[in-house]
């Protein structure tokens, strides 16, 4: 949000400014000067009137969804063994839903099920399910990756009983489509001084060691160590595998992997790097802090492997958020904008990234709400893509998965699109195609159920930047899709893109990111005659 916002009045060029989507080839980024200045009238009204609404609907509904592409096919493979497929990160459609035998993705799992719910998932496992009375099992965030050695598709999920009570297990295919046959278990979480005999713990470390460290009076030391769920598996750039996982308890830990087996490799204690002998090594968190879903992508054109979490209960009102850190290395450190990581005992707000809340844009029939448990994909031909799961402000907790593309801005930080994407492709762009009258918003870094609203903000073709109550400088960066933003001294890097709003309307958009925050831009044909 912007800060210490004063009102002044801004004398401006008697040029009138261009059009978002005009053709003219202007490539000046400073100032004009003319001969005879005058004030202008701007027109800060918020009104949606003549923008088209598009359908926010999706036919599937697949949670923490998890993007695989095999071929030129999509999947994304969710929590409640739901899977969908589709040619255009746009059209899913099922292939798998809901925790039945006939389910042909996870069906198999039924098949030796005393052995994949033995420790947790189930109201026969060694630690019941919250929900024992009402049966039923809990599979949650599945992850799918291609290994290379194995020459198998390795899908990872966790069985889950408690909030810190949970198993991760892995479990292989010939396709993409399964069945995934269940493999064995991997990481436990949740156990105390008895349960942890149903464990593999103590193959890794000596019984001393874990009851002094694992274990304290009141059972499961959650407030250091994880809650063994939502696994995400990735290649680093030297061909190594790794596996990411956690939510809230301890924090968001990494360990190796056998590529040759799929399974983990369990490293040497160094407790001054926050490594742990069973669980790995802790990226962020602890104190049992929102954060969860991490997913880490390696990108070769930036040069930086990018770790997304989220923040906040995903429920509706519950501030549910995409965050994103940055590292040069697979293992870290992992920091923000200001080179800082959440932390226990740390306000995490203020700490990571915010990519994504809960906002309102033109042509939305409602405002999205808790964005959040993303994947991330570079496609084949280098474009990025952001895969989450979206609530909206319409009183129920009804979801569906959305797919935006990402730029990278010119400090190699993310800046997600405001759309799904409809194949859209950055190109260069001029002052006169990016100047105009835009829907503004500002993600903030709050977390909370508010929605972040559109007001209007102006970039105008000599560079100055006004709303009704702030006032800056505009600038992009000659043949390029780079831009900057400055109001009352607060500078945001970040990238114009021309695409389709969500009823298919040609928009100029940008997105920026500065002090942790996200801010988006929709310019509409016109708007600012």
């Amino acid at each position: 949000m912007f800060r210490h916002i004063r009102p002044i009045a801004v004398v401006l060029s008697a040029v009138l400014l261009a059009g978002c989507t005009g053709t003219a080839q202007d490539t000046q980024t400073e100032a004009r000067t003319e001969d005879a200045a005058v004030e202008r009238d701007y027109d800060f009204t918020i009104s949606y009137d003549g923008i088209a609404v598009g359908n926010v609907s999706s036919p599937v509904a697949v949670h923490d969804p998890s993007i695989l592409k095999a071929g030129d096919t999509y999947y994304i493979y969710g929590s409640h063994m739901a899977a969908a497929v589709c040619d255009d990160l746009n059209s899913w459609k099922y292939l798998a839903n809901g925790y039945r035998k006939v389910n042909k993705v996870f069906g198999q799992i039924y098949d030796v099920y005393d052995d994949a719910f033995a420790y947790a998932g189930a109201p026969t496992s060694i630690i019941p399910t919250d929900n024992a009375k009402q049966g039923g099992e809990h599979v949650w965030a599945p992850d799918v990756i291609y290994n290379k050695a194995m020459g198998k598709y390795v899908m990872y999920y966790c069985t889950s009983s408690t909030w810190n009570a949970s198993n991760l297990c892995y479990g292989i295919s010939d396709t993409p489509e399964g069945p995934f046959e269940w493999q064995g278990a991997l990481i436990y979480s949740g156990f105390d001084n008895d349960t942890i005999k149903g464990t593999d713990v103590l193959d890794y470390v000596d019984e001393d060691y874990a009851a002094s460290t694992y274990i304290t009076r009141k059972g499961y030391n959650f407030e250091d160590f994880p809650n063994a769920i939502d696994p995400a598996v990735f290649y680093d750039k030297d061909g190594r595998m790794w596996m990411v996982y956690g939510s809230w308890s301890g924090g968001i830990f990494l360990l190796e992997l056998d590529e040759q087996t799929g399974k983990v490799i369990h490293p040497a204690a160094d407790p001054d790097n926050s490594v742990d002998p069973y669980f790995g090594k802790r990226l962020l968190g602890g104190g049992h802090m929102s954060i969860e879903g991490p997913y880490i992508l390696w990108d070769e054109a930036s040069g930086y492997y990018y770790l997304f979490v989220s923040y906040g209960s995903l429920t509706r009102d519950g501030g549910y958020q995409i965050r994103v850190l940055r590292s040069e290395t697979p293992d870290g450190e992992y920091v923000d904008m200001n080179g800082k990581k959440p932390e226990k005992g740390f306000n995490h707000a203020y700490y990571g990234l915010k990519l994504s809340g809960n906002y309102m844009l033109p042509s939305l029939s409602k405002a999205y709400k808790a964005t959040g448990h993303n994947s991330a994909l570079v496609d084949d031909d280098g474009k990025k893509y952001i895969v989450y799961h979206t609530r909206f402000d319409n009183g129920t907790e009804q979801h569906s998965p959305r797919v935006h593309q990402f730029l990278v801005n010119a400090e190699g930080w993310p800046c997600m699109l405001p759309y799904q994407t409809a194949g859209e492709t950055v190109s260069d762009y001029t002052v006169s195609e990016t100047a105009g009258r835009y829907y503004f918003i500002d993600q903030g870094t709050k977390i909370d159920g508010n929605v972040a609203q559109p007001v209007i903000l102006y970039l105008n073709d000599d560079g100055t930047a006004k709303t009704e109550s702030a006032e800056g400088t505009w600038a992009l960066t000659d043949n390029s899709h780079y831009m900057t933003l400055t109001l009352d001294d607060r500078t945001y890097s970040g990238v114009f893109c021309k695409m389709n709003d969500e009823a298919g309307t040609p928009v100029m958009t940008f997105s920026a990111v500065g002090y942790n925050e996200s801010v988006w831009g929709v310019c509409y044909n016109g708007a600012a005659e």
